[in-house]
């Protein structure tokens, strides 16, 4: 490899002439939970009655997440005033499916502590912020790979941790200005993903009214009157209808292993629907005679009906040109309507979500045919009123998606920016 002028070659990476290598146990010390201090359940007590104990699930994108806490007693947290958490410190999760997830502590709610499976770093002598972002980098997340490979548990050790490399830049100013630039880009991203969720919130409400008629679009309100139904109460104009009454649902395509070759006929699976729309980036393709009529159609719902978790059943895309010369699988269903439109949007309403769970019972994880084509939706008088409310709901889909479309490049750059400043390709001091 090629080194440019004023970098050299390290052990772990190509960094500018200045910088060096530290271990992390150089920049700080490392605590953990004692076997001996470990609690059990009778140490558990009620919020407010004890410190919270911080664990694995109260980490979430890098960032402490305290919505649901597990709370110890105040003699257990003070028995280990080396794990006591402060605002600043820096997480690790040492052991479990997790190992490697990193997050500083920020907006602590009350005193908190740490349970094993988590180290805590402490008496950091560099920006911790810094050390923050190197800790959830590629660089020091390699070496927790190659790690804990091997082993049933993944686990790691403090004196483990202590030995994992970085690169570390040789003023505390330079360290600041990089941890301001990533933190300037996680807040960019925490401000969309806020968005989004606010977009979100905001859409499902609006078809909360729309889909049952609890508020009318303008040129469309004939009858102040209501009644009452079995999915409740809709406007004495609209009527109550069955799926099957307005549409026909088709189950997909049985193959075999020997079907399947590197290309020839797609089929869409539950991995190829996200968030309501179509990705390719997990196909299956089969050479085989399929029937015409269950190759996709502009048009038609594709609707996942079968699968091992629960949770997916009836996630669903709308289904446009992209599709032609595709098929859908075995574990799929299509709903093929004049109504498709109208109907798409009830399929993301909670009408139809409760009544694909009644429909899946205590264990069966499937929806029939004839399960889906008893699915009950109101419905208003007119075609008119159906895609105008239609035409609204999918405007705020794609103001959602284009959002989605803008975090995610968010997430990438932000990625990339880490790739050149925390290797120091790019220099900001």
């Amino acid at each position: 490899m090629d080194v440019r002028s004023g970098y050299k070659k390290t052990e772990v990476e190509v960094i500018p002439g200045d910088w060096r290598i530290a271990k992390v146990g150089d920049v700080c010390q490392i605590f953990g939970r004692i076997g001996f201090r470990g609690y059990t359940i009778n140490d558990i007590v009620k919020p407010g009655e004890g410190a919270i104990t911080i664990s694995p699930s109260n980490i979430q994108g890098n960032k402490t997440d305290f919505a649901k806490c597990t709370y110890i007693s105040w003699a257990k947290y003070e028995e280990s005033p080396e794990i006591k958490i402060e605002d600043g410190d820096i997480l690790l999760v040492k052991t479990g499916s997790t190992v490697g997830k990193v997050a500083i502590v920020q907006n602590l709610p009350t005193k908190a502590t740490i349970n094993p499976q988590i180290v805590v770093l402490k008496k950091i002598t560099i920006n911790n912020v810094f050390l923050g972002y190197s800790m959830g980098f590629r660089i020091i997340q390699n070496q927790i790979a190659a790690t804990v490979v091997g082993g049933a548990l993944p686990t790691l050790s403090q004196s483990q941790v202590a030995q994992f490399a970085f690169p570390l830049p040789p003023t505390k100013a330079e360290q600041e200005a990089i941890a301001r630039a990533l933190s300037d880009a996680d807040d960019h991203i925490e401000s969309l993903e806020q968005l989004v969720a606010k977009k979100r919130n905001l859409m499902q409400g609006t078809m909360q009214e729309l889909l049952t008629g609890k508020k009318r679009l303008p040129g469309f309100e004939v009858n102040p009157d209501c009644k009452q139904t079995e999915v409740g109460t809709i406007p004495d104009d609209w009527e109550v209808r069955c799926l099957g009454e307005i549409g026909k649902s088709l189950i997909g395509l049985t193959y075999k292993p020997t079907d399947v070759r590197s290309d020839g006929i797609l089929v869409l699976r539950s991995s190829n629907i996200h968030e309501n729309a179509l990705r390719f980036d997990d196909n299956v393709f089969v050479e085989m005679d399929i029937p015409e009529r269950i190759m996709m159609r502009p048009g038609d719902i594709l609707i996942c009906v079968r699968n091992g978790s629960r949770d997916l059943i009836g996630k669903c895309a709308h289904i446009d040109g992209r599709a032609r010369g595709m098929t859908f699988g075995a574990f799929m269903a299509v709903f093929r309507s004049s109504f498709h439109n109208f109907v798409f949007h009830q399929y993301q309403s909670h009408l139809i979500k409760k009544q694909i769970f009644e429909c899946l019972g205590a264990t069966i994880n499937q929806i029939t045919n004839k399960s889906l084509d008893a699915f009950n939706i109101p419905l208003p008088p007119t075609k008119a009123e159906q895609e105008a409310i239609a035409t609204i709901l999918s405007d705020m889909d794609s103001e959602i998606a284009a959002l989605e479309d803008k975090l995610v490049k968010s997430r990438q750059i932000k990625q990339g920016m880490m790739q050149e400043l925390l290797t120091g390709r790019i220099r900001l001091i």
